[in-house]
C-alpha cells in the first residue's frame, strides 16, 4: 500500500513539472505574438485565383419550340371528276403556278368550243347591226339586242373557263411536293387528298416563354435554335408575338423565322431555342464553384496579403458556369476559385495560378 501511495505522489510530481516546463516554453500562451509564431507555422494551401475584370455577359433564357412549314396546304381539286394526269414527282421542288395534276374536262372544253362557234356569230351581228344603226337603217334596240347576246356569249365563255380550271390543280406557291395519295384513273372528289405541298425555307418556329418576359419578347429579336443531340445551331428572329397571354398556362406564344437553305430543319421537329435577353459588357463574373452559401448570405474568398479573407457578396446572373457580382468584391481583387473546402477565415494561401 505504502509502494501504491509513492509511485502516485512521483507521478504527480512528474506531471506538475511537465506542465512548468511546457509553460515556460510559452506553448499555451494567449499572447498576439504567440499566436502569430503558430500561423506562420501552419503550411499555405495551394490555390488558383482569378483577378476580377469586366467582362461580357448575356441574359438568357432557354425553351422548347417546334418547326414548322413557312407555307403548308394539302392539294385538293375544286370538283369532281376522272384524275387523267399527274404532272409532279414527289419530293420534288415545283413553282408557283405549275400544273400539277389534271381532271377529265372534255365535256368543258365541248361546251367552250361550242360558246366560241356563237361568239364569232354573235361578233358579226353586232358589228352589222352598228353599221346599220350609225346609216339610221337599224333602231337602238335592234342593237341593244345584238349587243347583249354577244356579252351573254362572253360570259358564257368565261364561266366555262372558270369551270376548266377547276380541272386544273397548280401549285399556290414555290415548294416541296409530298407523297401523293391517288393515281392517275382514279375518281376523286373535293375530299380527297392529292398530296400537300410545303414551303420549308425559311421555316417558322413556335415556342412559348413565362409571362413574365411580356415586355422584353419584341418582333426583331434575335433567337438562336439548337438540334437536340447535335451541336449545330441556326439563327432565327421572331416576326410575330401573341397579343395575349395563355390563360391555361400564362405563357406568351412567340413565332420567329429561321433560314433553312440547307435543309437541315425539318418540319414537325422538336428544337431547344435560346434567347439572348440583355447583354452587358462590364459584368463581374466568377465560376460557380467560388460561391460559397453562408448563414448570412453567400461569400466568396479573396487572396489578400497572402490570406484567404471571406466577403459577403450579392450575386446576379447565373449562367452555366458563372455568376455575375453585383457588390461585395472590385474590379482588381483577386478571388480564391479552387480549394474552397479547405479554407476558413484567414487561412494561409499560395497562389498557384492566376487568371
Amino acid at each position: 500500500m505504502k509502494n501504491l501511495q509513492k509511485i502516485g505522489i512521483y507521478f504527480g510530481i512528474g506531471i506538475v513539472i511537465l506542465i512548468l516546463v511546457i509553460n515556460k516554453m510559452g506553448l499555451f500562451s494567449g499572447s498576439n505574438s504567440d499566436k502569430g509564431s503558430v500561423t506562420k507555422g501552419i503550411k499555405a494551401i495551394p490555390v488558383e485565383g482569378l483577378i476580377m475584370k469586366p467582362g461580357n455577359l448575356q441574359d438568357k433564357i432557354f425553351t422548347n419550340g417546334s418547326v414548322l412549314s413557312n407555307e403548308e396546304v394539302d392539294l385538293r381539286s375544286e370538283t369532281s371528276g376522272r384524275l387523267t394526269e399527274i404532272l409532279f414527282e414527289e419530293g420534288r421542288s415545283v413553282k408557283k403556278g405549275d400544273l400539277l395534276a389534271k381532271i377529265n374536262d372534255s365535256e368543258l372544253q365541248a361546251t367552250l368550243k361550242k360558246y366560241a362557234f356563237r361568239e364569232t356569230l354573235a361578233k358579226d351581228r353586232e358589228f352589222r347591226t352598228r353599221q346599220l344603226l350609225e346609216k339610221n337603217l337599224a333602231s337602238q334596240q335592234e342593237y341593244d339586242i345584238a349587243l347583249n347576246d354577244l356579252n351573254s356569249v362572253n360570259a358564257d365563255i368565261e364561266f366555262t373557263k372558270a369551270q376548266i380550271s377547276k380541272t386544273e390543280i397548280r401549285a399556290p406557291f414555290d415548294g416541296i411536293i409530298g407523297l401523293r395519295s391517288v393515281s392517275e384513273g382514279s375518281y376523286i372528289t373535293p375530299q380527297n387528298k392529292i398530296a400537300s405541298l410545303q414551303s420549308i425555307n425559311p421555316v417558322k418556329i413556335d415556342f412559348s416563354v413565362p409571362q413574365k418576359y411580356y415586355n422584353i419578347i419584341r418582333e426583331g429579336k434575335q433567337i438562336y435554335i439548337k438540334i437536340p443531340g447535335t451541336d449545330k445551331r441556326f439563327n432565327g428572329r421572331i416576326y410575330a408575338v401573341e397579343p395575349k397571354i395563355e390563360q391555361n398556362t400564362r405563357t406568351l406564344q412567340v413565332r420567329a423565322l429561321a433560314d433553312n437553305s440547307r435543309r437541315e430543319l425539318s418540319p414537325g421537329a422538336y428544337v431547344e431555342v435560346e434567347i439572348i435577353l440583355n447583354e452587358m459588357n462590364d459584368a463581374l463574373l466568377i465560376p460557380s464553384e467560388a460561391l460559397v452559401p453562408d448563414l448570412e448570405g453567400e461569400k466568396v474568398y479573396v487572396y489578400k496579403n497572402g490570406l484567404a479573407i471571406p466577403s459577403l457578396v450579392a450575386t446576379g446572373i447565373r449562367t452555366e458556369k458563372d455568376i455575375q457580382i453585383l457588390s461585395g468584391i472590385s474590379r482588381g481583387d483577386t478571388v480564391i476559385t479552387s480549394g474552397i473546402v479547405q479554407l476558413r477565415p484567414k487561412t494561409p494561401v499560395s497562389l498557384k495560378e492566376v487568371r
